[in-house]
């Protein structure tokens, strides 16, 4: 559940080093294709096809609460591995040991290993919580999730998919130029809702005709931690880009595409 990223404080400019470009921009590329296995496994994970292990797989043979336990531990990991690197405060500290070109790849890098943990090592939890009985209704409610997951995946493209997921500072660093940040735009369905990245996610998580606890529970807690996590990234990005994200702040809603009067 990447979002849209402020930039890291950059020192580097140009490198004399070949082998040192060479390497970096391996490294970049290497993690991108980790990061796209990921996200297509991670689908699989979550809809219940195509992969060894399913988010509602066969039922964990440990009782109810370790289950419940073992699954939020791993949700709790991912959250703040994924909310305490995106701040800038860290990145300002992580670039004092790690290469400033490759601290995006190195955040996308740490998501795809907490991802990973959470394949192997969730206990599926089968218990129904509801189940669409209509085919209808379930076609209708598999349209939506796929809606949904285009939807968060054609967000990326709209602001800078590359600069997202660190492609665009790998081939920067390949050049041994200088990172330029992204400007703030508005373009797409970024004028009708603020974050349709996390909005896409989320009608993947929700949409599904059999919600087992199991999915309940990783639905939720992923649905508290992107409105928590979105007023630290707001906050961020309010500091970073002043009056323009304020203004834009009270003219589109964060996460229902309504416009505000």
């Amino acid at each position: 559940m990447t979002t849209a990223t402020l930039p890291t404080p950059m020192s580097e400019t140009r490198t004399t080093s070949t082998a040192y470009r060479m390497a970096g921009t391996a490294y970049g590329v290497v993690v991108y294709a980790i990061f796209a296995a990921t996200l297509v496994y991670a689908i699989g994970f979550l809809c219940g096809f195509g992969v060894p292990k399913t988010i509602d797989g066969p039922a964990s043979a440990m009782s109810w609460p370790a289950a419940l336990g073992i699954n939020l531990a791993l949700l709790g990991a991912f959250g703040l591995q994924h909310s305490i690197m995106a701040r800038p405060a860290f990145k300002r500290w992580w670039t004092q040991y790690i290469p400033a070109s490759m601290e995006r790849q190195t955040y996308v890098l740490a998501t795809c290993v907490c991802f990973a943990a959470m394949f192997v090592w969730w206990q599926p939890m089968t218990g129904i919580v509801w189940s669409v009985e209509s085919t209808a209704g379930q076609y209708a409610l598999y349209g939506v999730r796929a809606f949904g997951w285009v939807f968060m995946a054609t967000s990326t493209f709209l602001i800078n998919h590359f600069d997202l997921f660190g492609l665009r500072q790998t081939w920067f660093h390949a050049k041994g130029l200088k990172y330029e940040p992204l400007q703030f735009r508005t373009p797409g369905w970024y004028k009708r809702v603020r974050h349709p990245i996390q909005l896409g996610f989320l009608i993947a998580f929700w949409s599904t005709p059999v919600m087992t606890v199991g999915s309940l529970v990783f639905a939720a807690v992923c649905t508290v931690y992107i409105l928590v996590a979105l007023v630290l990234e707001e906050r961020d990005l309010v500091t970073y880009f002043g009056d323009d994200y304020r203004n834009y702040k009270k003219s589109v809603r964060q996460l229902i595409p309504i416009r505000k009067r």
